[in-house]
């Protein structure tokens, strides 16, 4: 079977970090990683056909909100933010961040840097209702079966990087049934099959997936690629890979442009 290249599809990127030294870093572990500027990514991204995407808070920018406010402004209002909040922030904070772009809250789970998940629910919801906004978790599958519950009881959530091990694959699987989504970035921190694994999930539920970049891939045993794009091609054919490329994530995360 033919697919179309890989560049000629629309490509929301669902995940991927700015780092730029001008704004507080802390380093998690002992790791900070290289500057990767507004700049730099527009460069790493010419050869997609990019109509937006989300920046996402790493560990090492722990609840700083000042680099995320610049890269809104400096990407646009096709680019949204999901960031790192304390569980005290205030509901003007929250307004404000809103009108910036920022669209959903990080609970780092493997690295650290956010808010502890112990605050995941109340937040999830208090977020939701104030102003629409999702959670979203980087943590290792093997850790879900006991937060599945408590996931499946709120307003949305998303799971990053195919949530990592095989060993937990069937569990956000079910998760995924149930209308959690799942990030298709990260190809190279995973211990399993992606194109299985991106198969299974969208068979699941087509909603689900939401390709991302990664970039800069801080971290990763394997860095982004360009051909991670076709392996989600080959992996779901063109229909579920418009889906996964752009479109659920474009429903999911609500750029500025097309609010209201």
């Amino acid at each position: 079977m033919q697919h179309p290249a890989a560049g000629s599809l629309p490509v929301f990127d669902s995940h991927f970090h700015i780092v730029d030294r001008r704004f507080p870093l802390v380093a998690n572990q002992g790791y900070l990683p290289d500057d990767f500027t507004c700049n730099d990514y527009r460069a790493r991204t010419t050869g997609l056909n990019l109509v937006g995407g989300a920046i996402v808070s790493g560990s090492f920018q722990a609840l700083d909100q000042s680099y995320l406010l610049d890269a809104l402004a400096t990407l646009g209002p096709a680019f949204v933010g999901v960031t790192q909040l304390p569980a005290s922030v205030s509901d003007e904070e929250l307004l404000h961040l809103d009108r910036a772009g920022v669209r959903a809250v990080r609970f780092n789970v493997k690295r650290g840097g956010s808010e502890g998940v112990e605050h995941l629910e109340r937040m999830a919801f208090r977020v939701h209702e104030l102003v629409g906004w999702h959670v979203e978790l980087y943590i290792d599958s093997r850790e879900l079966d006991d937060l599945a519950t408590t996931l499946t009881g709120l307003p949305s959530v998303s799971i990053d990087h195919l949530g990592l091990s095989r060993e937990g694959f069937p569990t956000l699987l079910k998760l995924a049934e149930l209308g959690v989504r799942v990030k298709a970035t990260g190809f190279g921190r995973v211990d399993f099959e992606v194109k299985t694994a991106l198969r299974e999930l969208a068979a699941a539920n087509p909603a689900a997936l939401m390709f991302g970049t990664d970039l800069p891939s801080t971290r990763a045993p394997r860095p982004y690629q360009d051909r991670n794009l076709d392996t989600v091609i080959e992996a779901l054919g063109e229909d579920l890979a418009q889906k996964a490329l752009a479109l659920n994530a474009l429903d999911f995360y609500r750029p500025r442009l097309r609010r209201g």
